[in-house]
């Protein structure tokens, strides 16, 4: 599809973005995502904000994929579409532009097959969404049979990777880390695709707890270590649930700005007995090494071998994996 996508556009534009849009809905659709993914991906398309109300309720998104909760201006709501319980639509000043009919087009349709499955089975999206009242909570898992007293866990995997073939329940969930796929577990026995977060065990009406500590833990993991378990972090688990990517620490950027060989030496430096064993394992010249140790702590502003020091590093270097891939700069002082 993409390589007719690609091979469309390179004759008629027009109808090259048409198929891609039409691709990019059917493979959200295919992969189970809610209605916060389909408006996500509307928003994402039409670089406006999308909307939907169903039976009443409003939810909104930016063309970031962030919600938004200001009520909408009815005067922006350049072109929609109704049914019998639901309308969509895309916010936008002045005339439509040329690919948003096929978008809104598109979110319909999706929203339209959503409709008809969730009259028979409630997506787990709704599940884990913590604004949902508990009550709603317990009746959507009451629908499936589940028992909200039942012990569960969420587990968080790219949106891509493939859903377990166990029937357990899954669906792609947009983050502030962007679409990953939750899925939930009941036995502790699911076949677990790589890489994978793994929340705490909780009550099931208490899923959205397992599923925010789970995409913690999804952005914890590398290829050492492909699986981690957010148990695992005993409180450093706190740490990482109040820090917010968006606005990191003065140590989270020092650390990011280290090139490779700064930082692997830094690394070495907090993890060796001594400053001697450091310059052992990287090969170097111990007055060298002891050089780098000055240079990197008045970098930091702290001595990475002192205990305090290491408290430091290893959170920084914790929140750094929770931080988006560009971490803007420190802002320049007085």
């Amino acid at each position: 599809m993409h390589q007719l996508a690609g091979y469309l556009n390179s004759l008629d534009p027009a109808a090259g973005e048409a198929l891609r849009i039409v691709s990019y809905f059917d493979v959200l659709i295919a992969r189970g995502a809610g209605l916060d993914g389909l408006l996500r991906g509307a928003a994402v398309l039409s670089g406006t904000a999308a909307g939907a109300e169903i039976r009443g309720r409003v939810t909104r998104r930016a063309p970031d994929g962030q919600p938004l909760t200001e009520p909408a201006d009815p005067g922006r709501r350049s072109l929609h579409r109704s049914h019998a319980d639901w309308t969509v639509w895309l916010e936008r000043h002045g005339e439509p532009q040329p690919h948003d009919e096929m978008i809104l087009e598109r979110l319909a349709l999706g929203v339209e097959l959503l409709r008809a499955r969730r009259q028979h089975e409630a997506g787990l999206d709704a599940i884990v969404d913590p604004v949902r009242p508990v009550a709603e909570r317990v009746t959507l898992l009451a629908e499936r049979r589940i028992d909200p007293s039942a012990s569960v866990r969420l587990l968080a995997t790219h949106a891509d990777a493939t859903a377990p073939d166990t029937g357990a329940p899954s669906a792609i969930v947009p983050t502030r880390y962007g679409l990953l796929r939750a899925t939930l577990d009941l036995t502790g026995k699911l076949a677990t695709p790589e890489p994978a977060g793994l929340g705490t065990w909780t009550r099931a009406d208490r899923a959205p707890e397992s599923w925010d500590v789970a995409v913690v833990a999804l952005r914890l993991t590398d290829a050492s270590t492909p699986i981690v378990d957010a148990t695992d972090l005993g409180a450093m688990l706190l740490l990482a649930q109040a820090y917010d990517p968006q606005s990191p620490h003065d140590d989270v950027r020092t650390l990011a700005a280290l090139d490779p060989r700064a930082a692997d030496i830094l690394r070495t430096l907090a993890e060796a007995d001594s400053i001697r064993s450091a310059a052992t394992e990287l090969g170097m010249h111990h007055s060298t090494i002891q050089a780098r140790h000055e240079a990197l702590t008045h970098t930091l502003g702290y001595d990475p071998r002192t205990t305090i020091g290491r408290m430091r590093y290893i959170a920084a270097t914790l929140l750094l994996r929770l931080t988006a891939p560009s971490v803007p700069p420190r802002p320049e002082t007085a």
